[in-house]
């Protein structure tokens, strides 16, 4: 079907920088928008930034100016790039992708297997 696969995620101490990387492959017929979620212990998980195909990028509040978002939908790729990270920043980084494959016509999710941040203090 759809496969997700991130990398990029480890250690860093408060200010530095990570990137978050992924690509899909597999039997991929439209995308509508990729994006990345975090999901912290104990709590929801929540949307940290998408670029939808075509349409106008989101960045949560508490990392705008902080995390750029850059999706290429003829590659199929997403890059999330984290500065200035902050001890609250520290989850699972999810990525995930809308969109519909050739096996199902109905659009539908689809999620990496999510990498972890963690930012030191």
């Amino acid at each position: 079907q759809v496969q997700l696969v991130e990398s990029g995620g480890g250690l860093v101490q408060a200010g530095g920088s990570l990137g978050l990387s992924c690509v899909a492959s597999g039997s991929i017929r439209s995308i509508s928008a990729m994006g990345w979620y975090r999901q912290a212990p104990g709590k929801e998980r929540e949307l940290v930034a998408t670029e939808p195909n075509g349409g106008t990028t989101y960045l949560l509040d508490s990392v705008k100016g902080r995390f750029t978002i850059s999706a290429d939908y003829v590659k199929y790729t997403v890059h999330l790039q984290m500065n200035n990270l902050k001890p609250e920043d520290t989850a699972v980084y999810y990525c995930r992708l809308n969109g519909t494959s050739w096996y199902s016509g109905a659009p539908r999710v689809y999620w990496g297997q999510g990498t972890q941040v963690t930012v030191s203090s």
